[in-house]
């Protein structure tokens, strides 16, 4: 084996030690009234794994990762995605900066998300991890190690305990000032700490910790005599295997069979709960699911055997029912639309139309009298309502496909119809963008379009540059509230544009190097681009956030949130049938924080 090649250490100098005795982390950047954290979710840092081949680093390449395709990928807690109970938020924006990929998560504000939201508030809960596929691997050999490079397709971000990546965690309002030099070296205190992290990671002692900082090894080196100890340790511990009844819960062996179906199927790395079943047909699920539920199958024949499983009170039936709800909601999330981020969500209790109260400001507070008397004010109201309503579809698993062992065709439906969904949400939302040739709905608080010169954001079309731009931001900072008087100084977030002028667009946001006054582009970094396929021409939109300012909302049915599946017996042919249905509804609530050009 090739001897391993180290360099030594280089630090940043440090006048004193103040990094090492400083006070615990600045303020988490939690900001309760929009449920928003700013976070790192991938570094690309380098982690050990191992395959068939043995063991190798693994490193994701980050520069291939568009950060705008980022935009509306789910937040999972801990990989999670048997349910959408596990979906605990949302992506609502991202960048690339030198640090990794950063995104401002929005956490849900469902009632079984609330101890993620306390523990992520609070700061306890800080470490992040992303799920992804490879878009392209690149395999090389360095210093004798065994390197896979890999361009990641990110599927969704989750919120984890202890991240693989160090780096990847939800940041701090102020960062360190002068921590790193321009080498990105680390400071020696910092990397003191760092070297006691890993140490204590391992398991080991805090001498050992001591010697490898006396020896002044680097990181590199640490990780790898680490690693080494680890290798030796794991092979003079007999393996014990202890009886754990969670493993004998029906609920945990059909969750276990349920993944490994669903891998089967879609790809992807089984957990070690689901490694057992990988090599299990569809006869072998219904065999053991109807010997655990303490019927027989001595005798029976294929066809038999998927009739007992289909009508007694075997899990097959609700193990196939959550194979196909992983497929439908891992498409249904893969395929949200850009929409959905300039939109509020909420919820509504039944399907009958439903308002939205919007109070007016308070205006400038008034001297009080000599008696010290306190004038009363008033606030104006709009309200603005719409409903949900239900969209489905149906399609079923037949016989054939059973005794066949084929599951493919199952999978490609459900993942077609959460693509449905998807699309069905999207094109609501679109639906208040464009109807009446852009205009939008008629707005309840003075029956005009959402979209009017009176309501100052229907902007004279012009193409999009610098100077258009700049005059719909000045619209959105001047506009004013539900008492005509008082400036709100709306603040945009979002730049929609059509692929038309995708280009344009993301060449007017790039940031650019400046030898001149002039040449500064004064909204590099300061708006996100969102592009929808939906818009034909080359009209652009400038929308605030809707955690400040929404213009848009949508619903789903507080029973049922996102897509739905559900199963019965096929009774005109001998299959079983399966129904996927979405209870959802959007509407147009306040014409404050958008603007929209016509474009030319």
């Amino acid at each position: 084996m090739p001897k391993k090649q180290y360099r030594r250490p280089v630090y940043r100098s440090s006048p004193d030690e103040v990094f090492e005795r400083r006070a615990p982390v600045s303020p988490l950047t939690w900001d309760e009234a929009t449920r928003t954290i700013e976070a790192v979710i991938s570094t690309g840092a380098p982690v050990k794994r191992s395959d068939s081949r043995g063991p190798y680093i693994e490193r994701l390449d980050l520069s291939g990762v568009d950060p705008a395709k980022l935009v509306g990928l789910p937040i999972l807690d801990a990989h999670r995605s048997s349910g959408s109970e596990h979906v605990v938020g949302v992506i609502r924006e991202a960048r690339r900066e030198s640090a990794g990929l950063v995104a401002v998560i929005q956490l849900s504000a469902a009632d079984d998300v609330s101890s993620i939201r306390t523990k992520v508030a609070e700061g306890t809960l800080r470490g992040l991890s992303i799920g992804y596929s490879a878009a392209a691997v690149r395999e090389t050999t360095e210093n004798g190690q065994r390197v896979r490079t890999i361009t990641p397709a990110i599927r969704e971000a989750s919120f984890v305990a202890t991240p693989a990546d160090a780096g990847a965690t939800v940041r701090g309002r102020t960062m360190p000032q002068g921590n790193e030099n321009e080498d990105n070296q680390p400071t020696q205190a910092e990397h003191r700490a760092r070297v006691r992290e890993l140490v204590r990671a391992a398991g080991e002692t805090p001498e050992l910790a001591d010697q490898f900082i006396d020896s002044e090894l680097t990181e590199e080196q640490v990780r790898a005599d680490l690693f080494d100890k680890l290798v030796k340790r794991s092979k003079k511990t007999p393996i014990i295997r202890v009886h754990s009844p969670a493993a004998d819960s029906p609920d945990v062996r059909r969750a276990a069979q349920e993944e490994a179906l669903f891998v089967r199927t879609a790809g992807g790395t089984p957990s070690e709960a689901a490694k057992p079943y990988l090599g299990h047909s569809l006869r072998d699920f219904a065999r053991e699911t109807l010997e655990a539920a303490g019927h027989s199958t001595r005798g029976l024949n294929t066809d038999e055997l998927f009739r007992a499983a289909m009508h007694t009170t075997s899990d097959f039936p609700q193990l196939l029912t959550g194979v196909g709800r992983r497929s439908l909601l891992a498409s249904y999330q893969a395929a949200q639309s850009p929409l959905k981020a300039l939109a509020r969500q909420s919820t509504r209790s039944d399907f009958r139309s439903g308002s939205t109260l919007r109070l007016g400001e308070i205006g400038s507070l008034q001297p009080l009298s000599e008696a010290g008397e306190i004038k009363s004010v008033t606030r104006g109201e709009s309200e603005e309502s719409y409903a949900i309503d239900s969209f489905g579809a149906k399609f079923s698993l037949s016989r054939k496909a059973l005794i066949n062992d084929d599951l493919g065709a199952f999978n490609d439906v459900a993942q077609a119809a959460g693509q449905a969904a998807a699309q069905k949400e999207a094109e609501l939302l679109w639906s208040l963008l464009s109807q009446s040739s852009g205009a939008g709905p008629v707005m309840g608080e003075d029956n005009k379009r959402l979209f009017h010169a009176d309501h100052g954001n229907l902007l004279t079309a012009a193409a999009l540059s610098e100077t258009s731009l700049s005059a719909a931001r000045l619209a959105l900072r001047t506009r004013k509230g539900l008492d005509k008087k008082t400036v709100i100084s709306v603040v945009p977030k979002y730049l929609l544009v059509g692929p038309e002028i995708e280009t344009a667009a993301e060449k007017l946001l790039t940031s650019i190097t400046a030898t001149t006054t002039g040449d500064v582009n004064p909204f590099a970094g300061k708006l996100t681009l969102l592009v929808e396929p939906r818009i034909s021409g080359k009209a652009w939109y400038l929308f605030a956030d809707p955690a400040s300012v929404p213009v848009l909302e949508f619903s789903y049915l507080s029973s049922a949130p996102g897509p739905q599946i559900s199963e019965r017996e096929g009774w005109d042919v001998l299959s079983r049938e399966y129904r996927v249905y979405l209870d959802f509804g959007a509407g147009a609530i306040d014409h404050r924080g958008a603007a929209r050009n016509p474009g030319v």
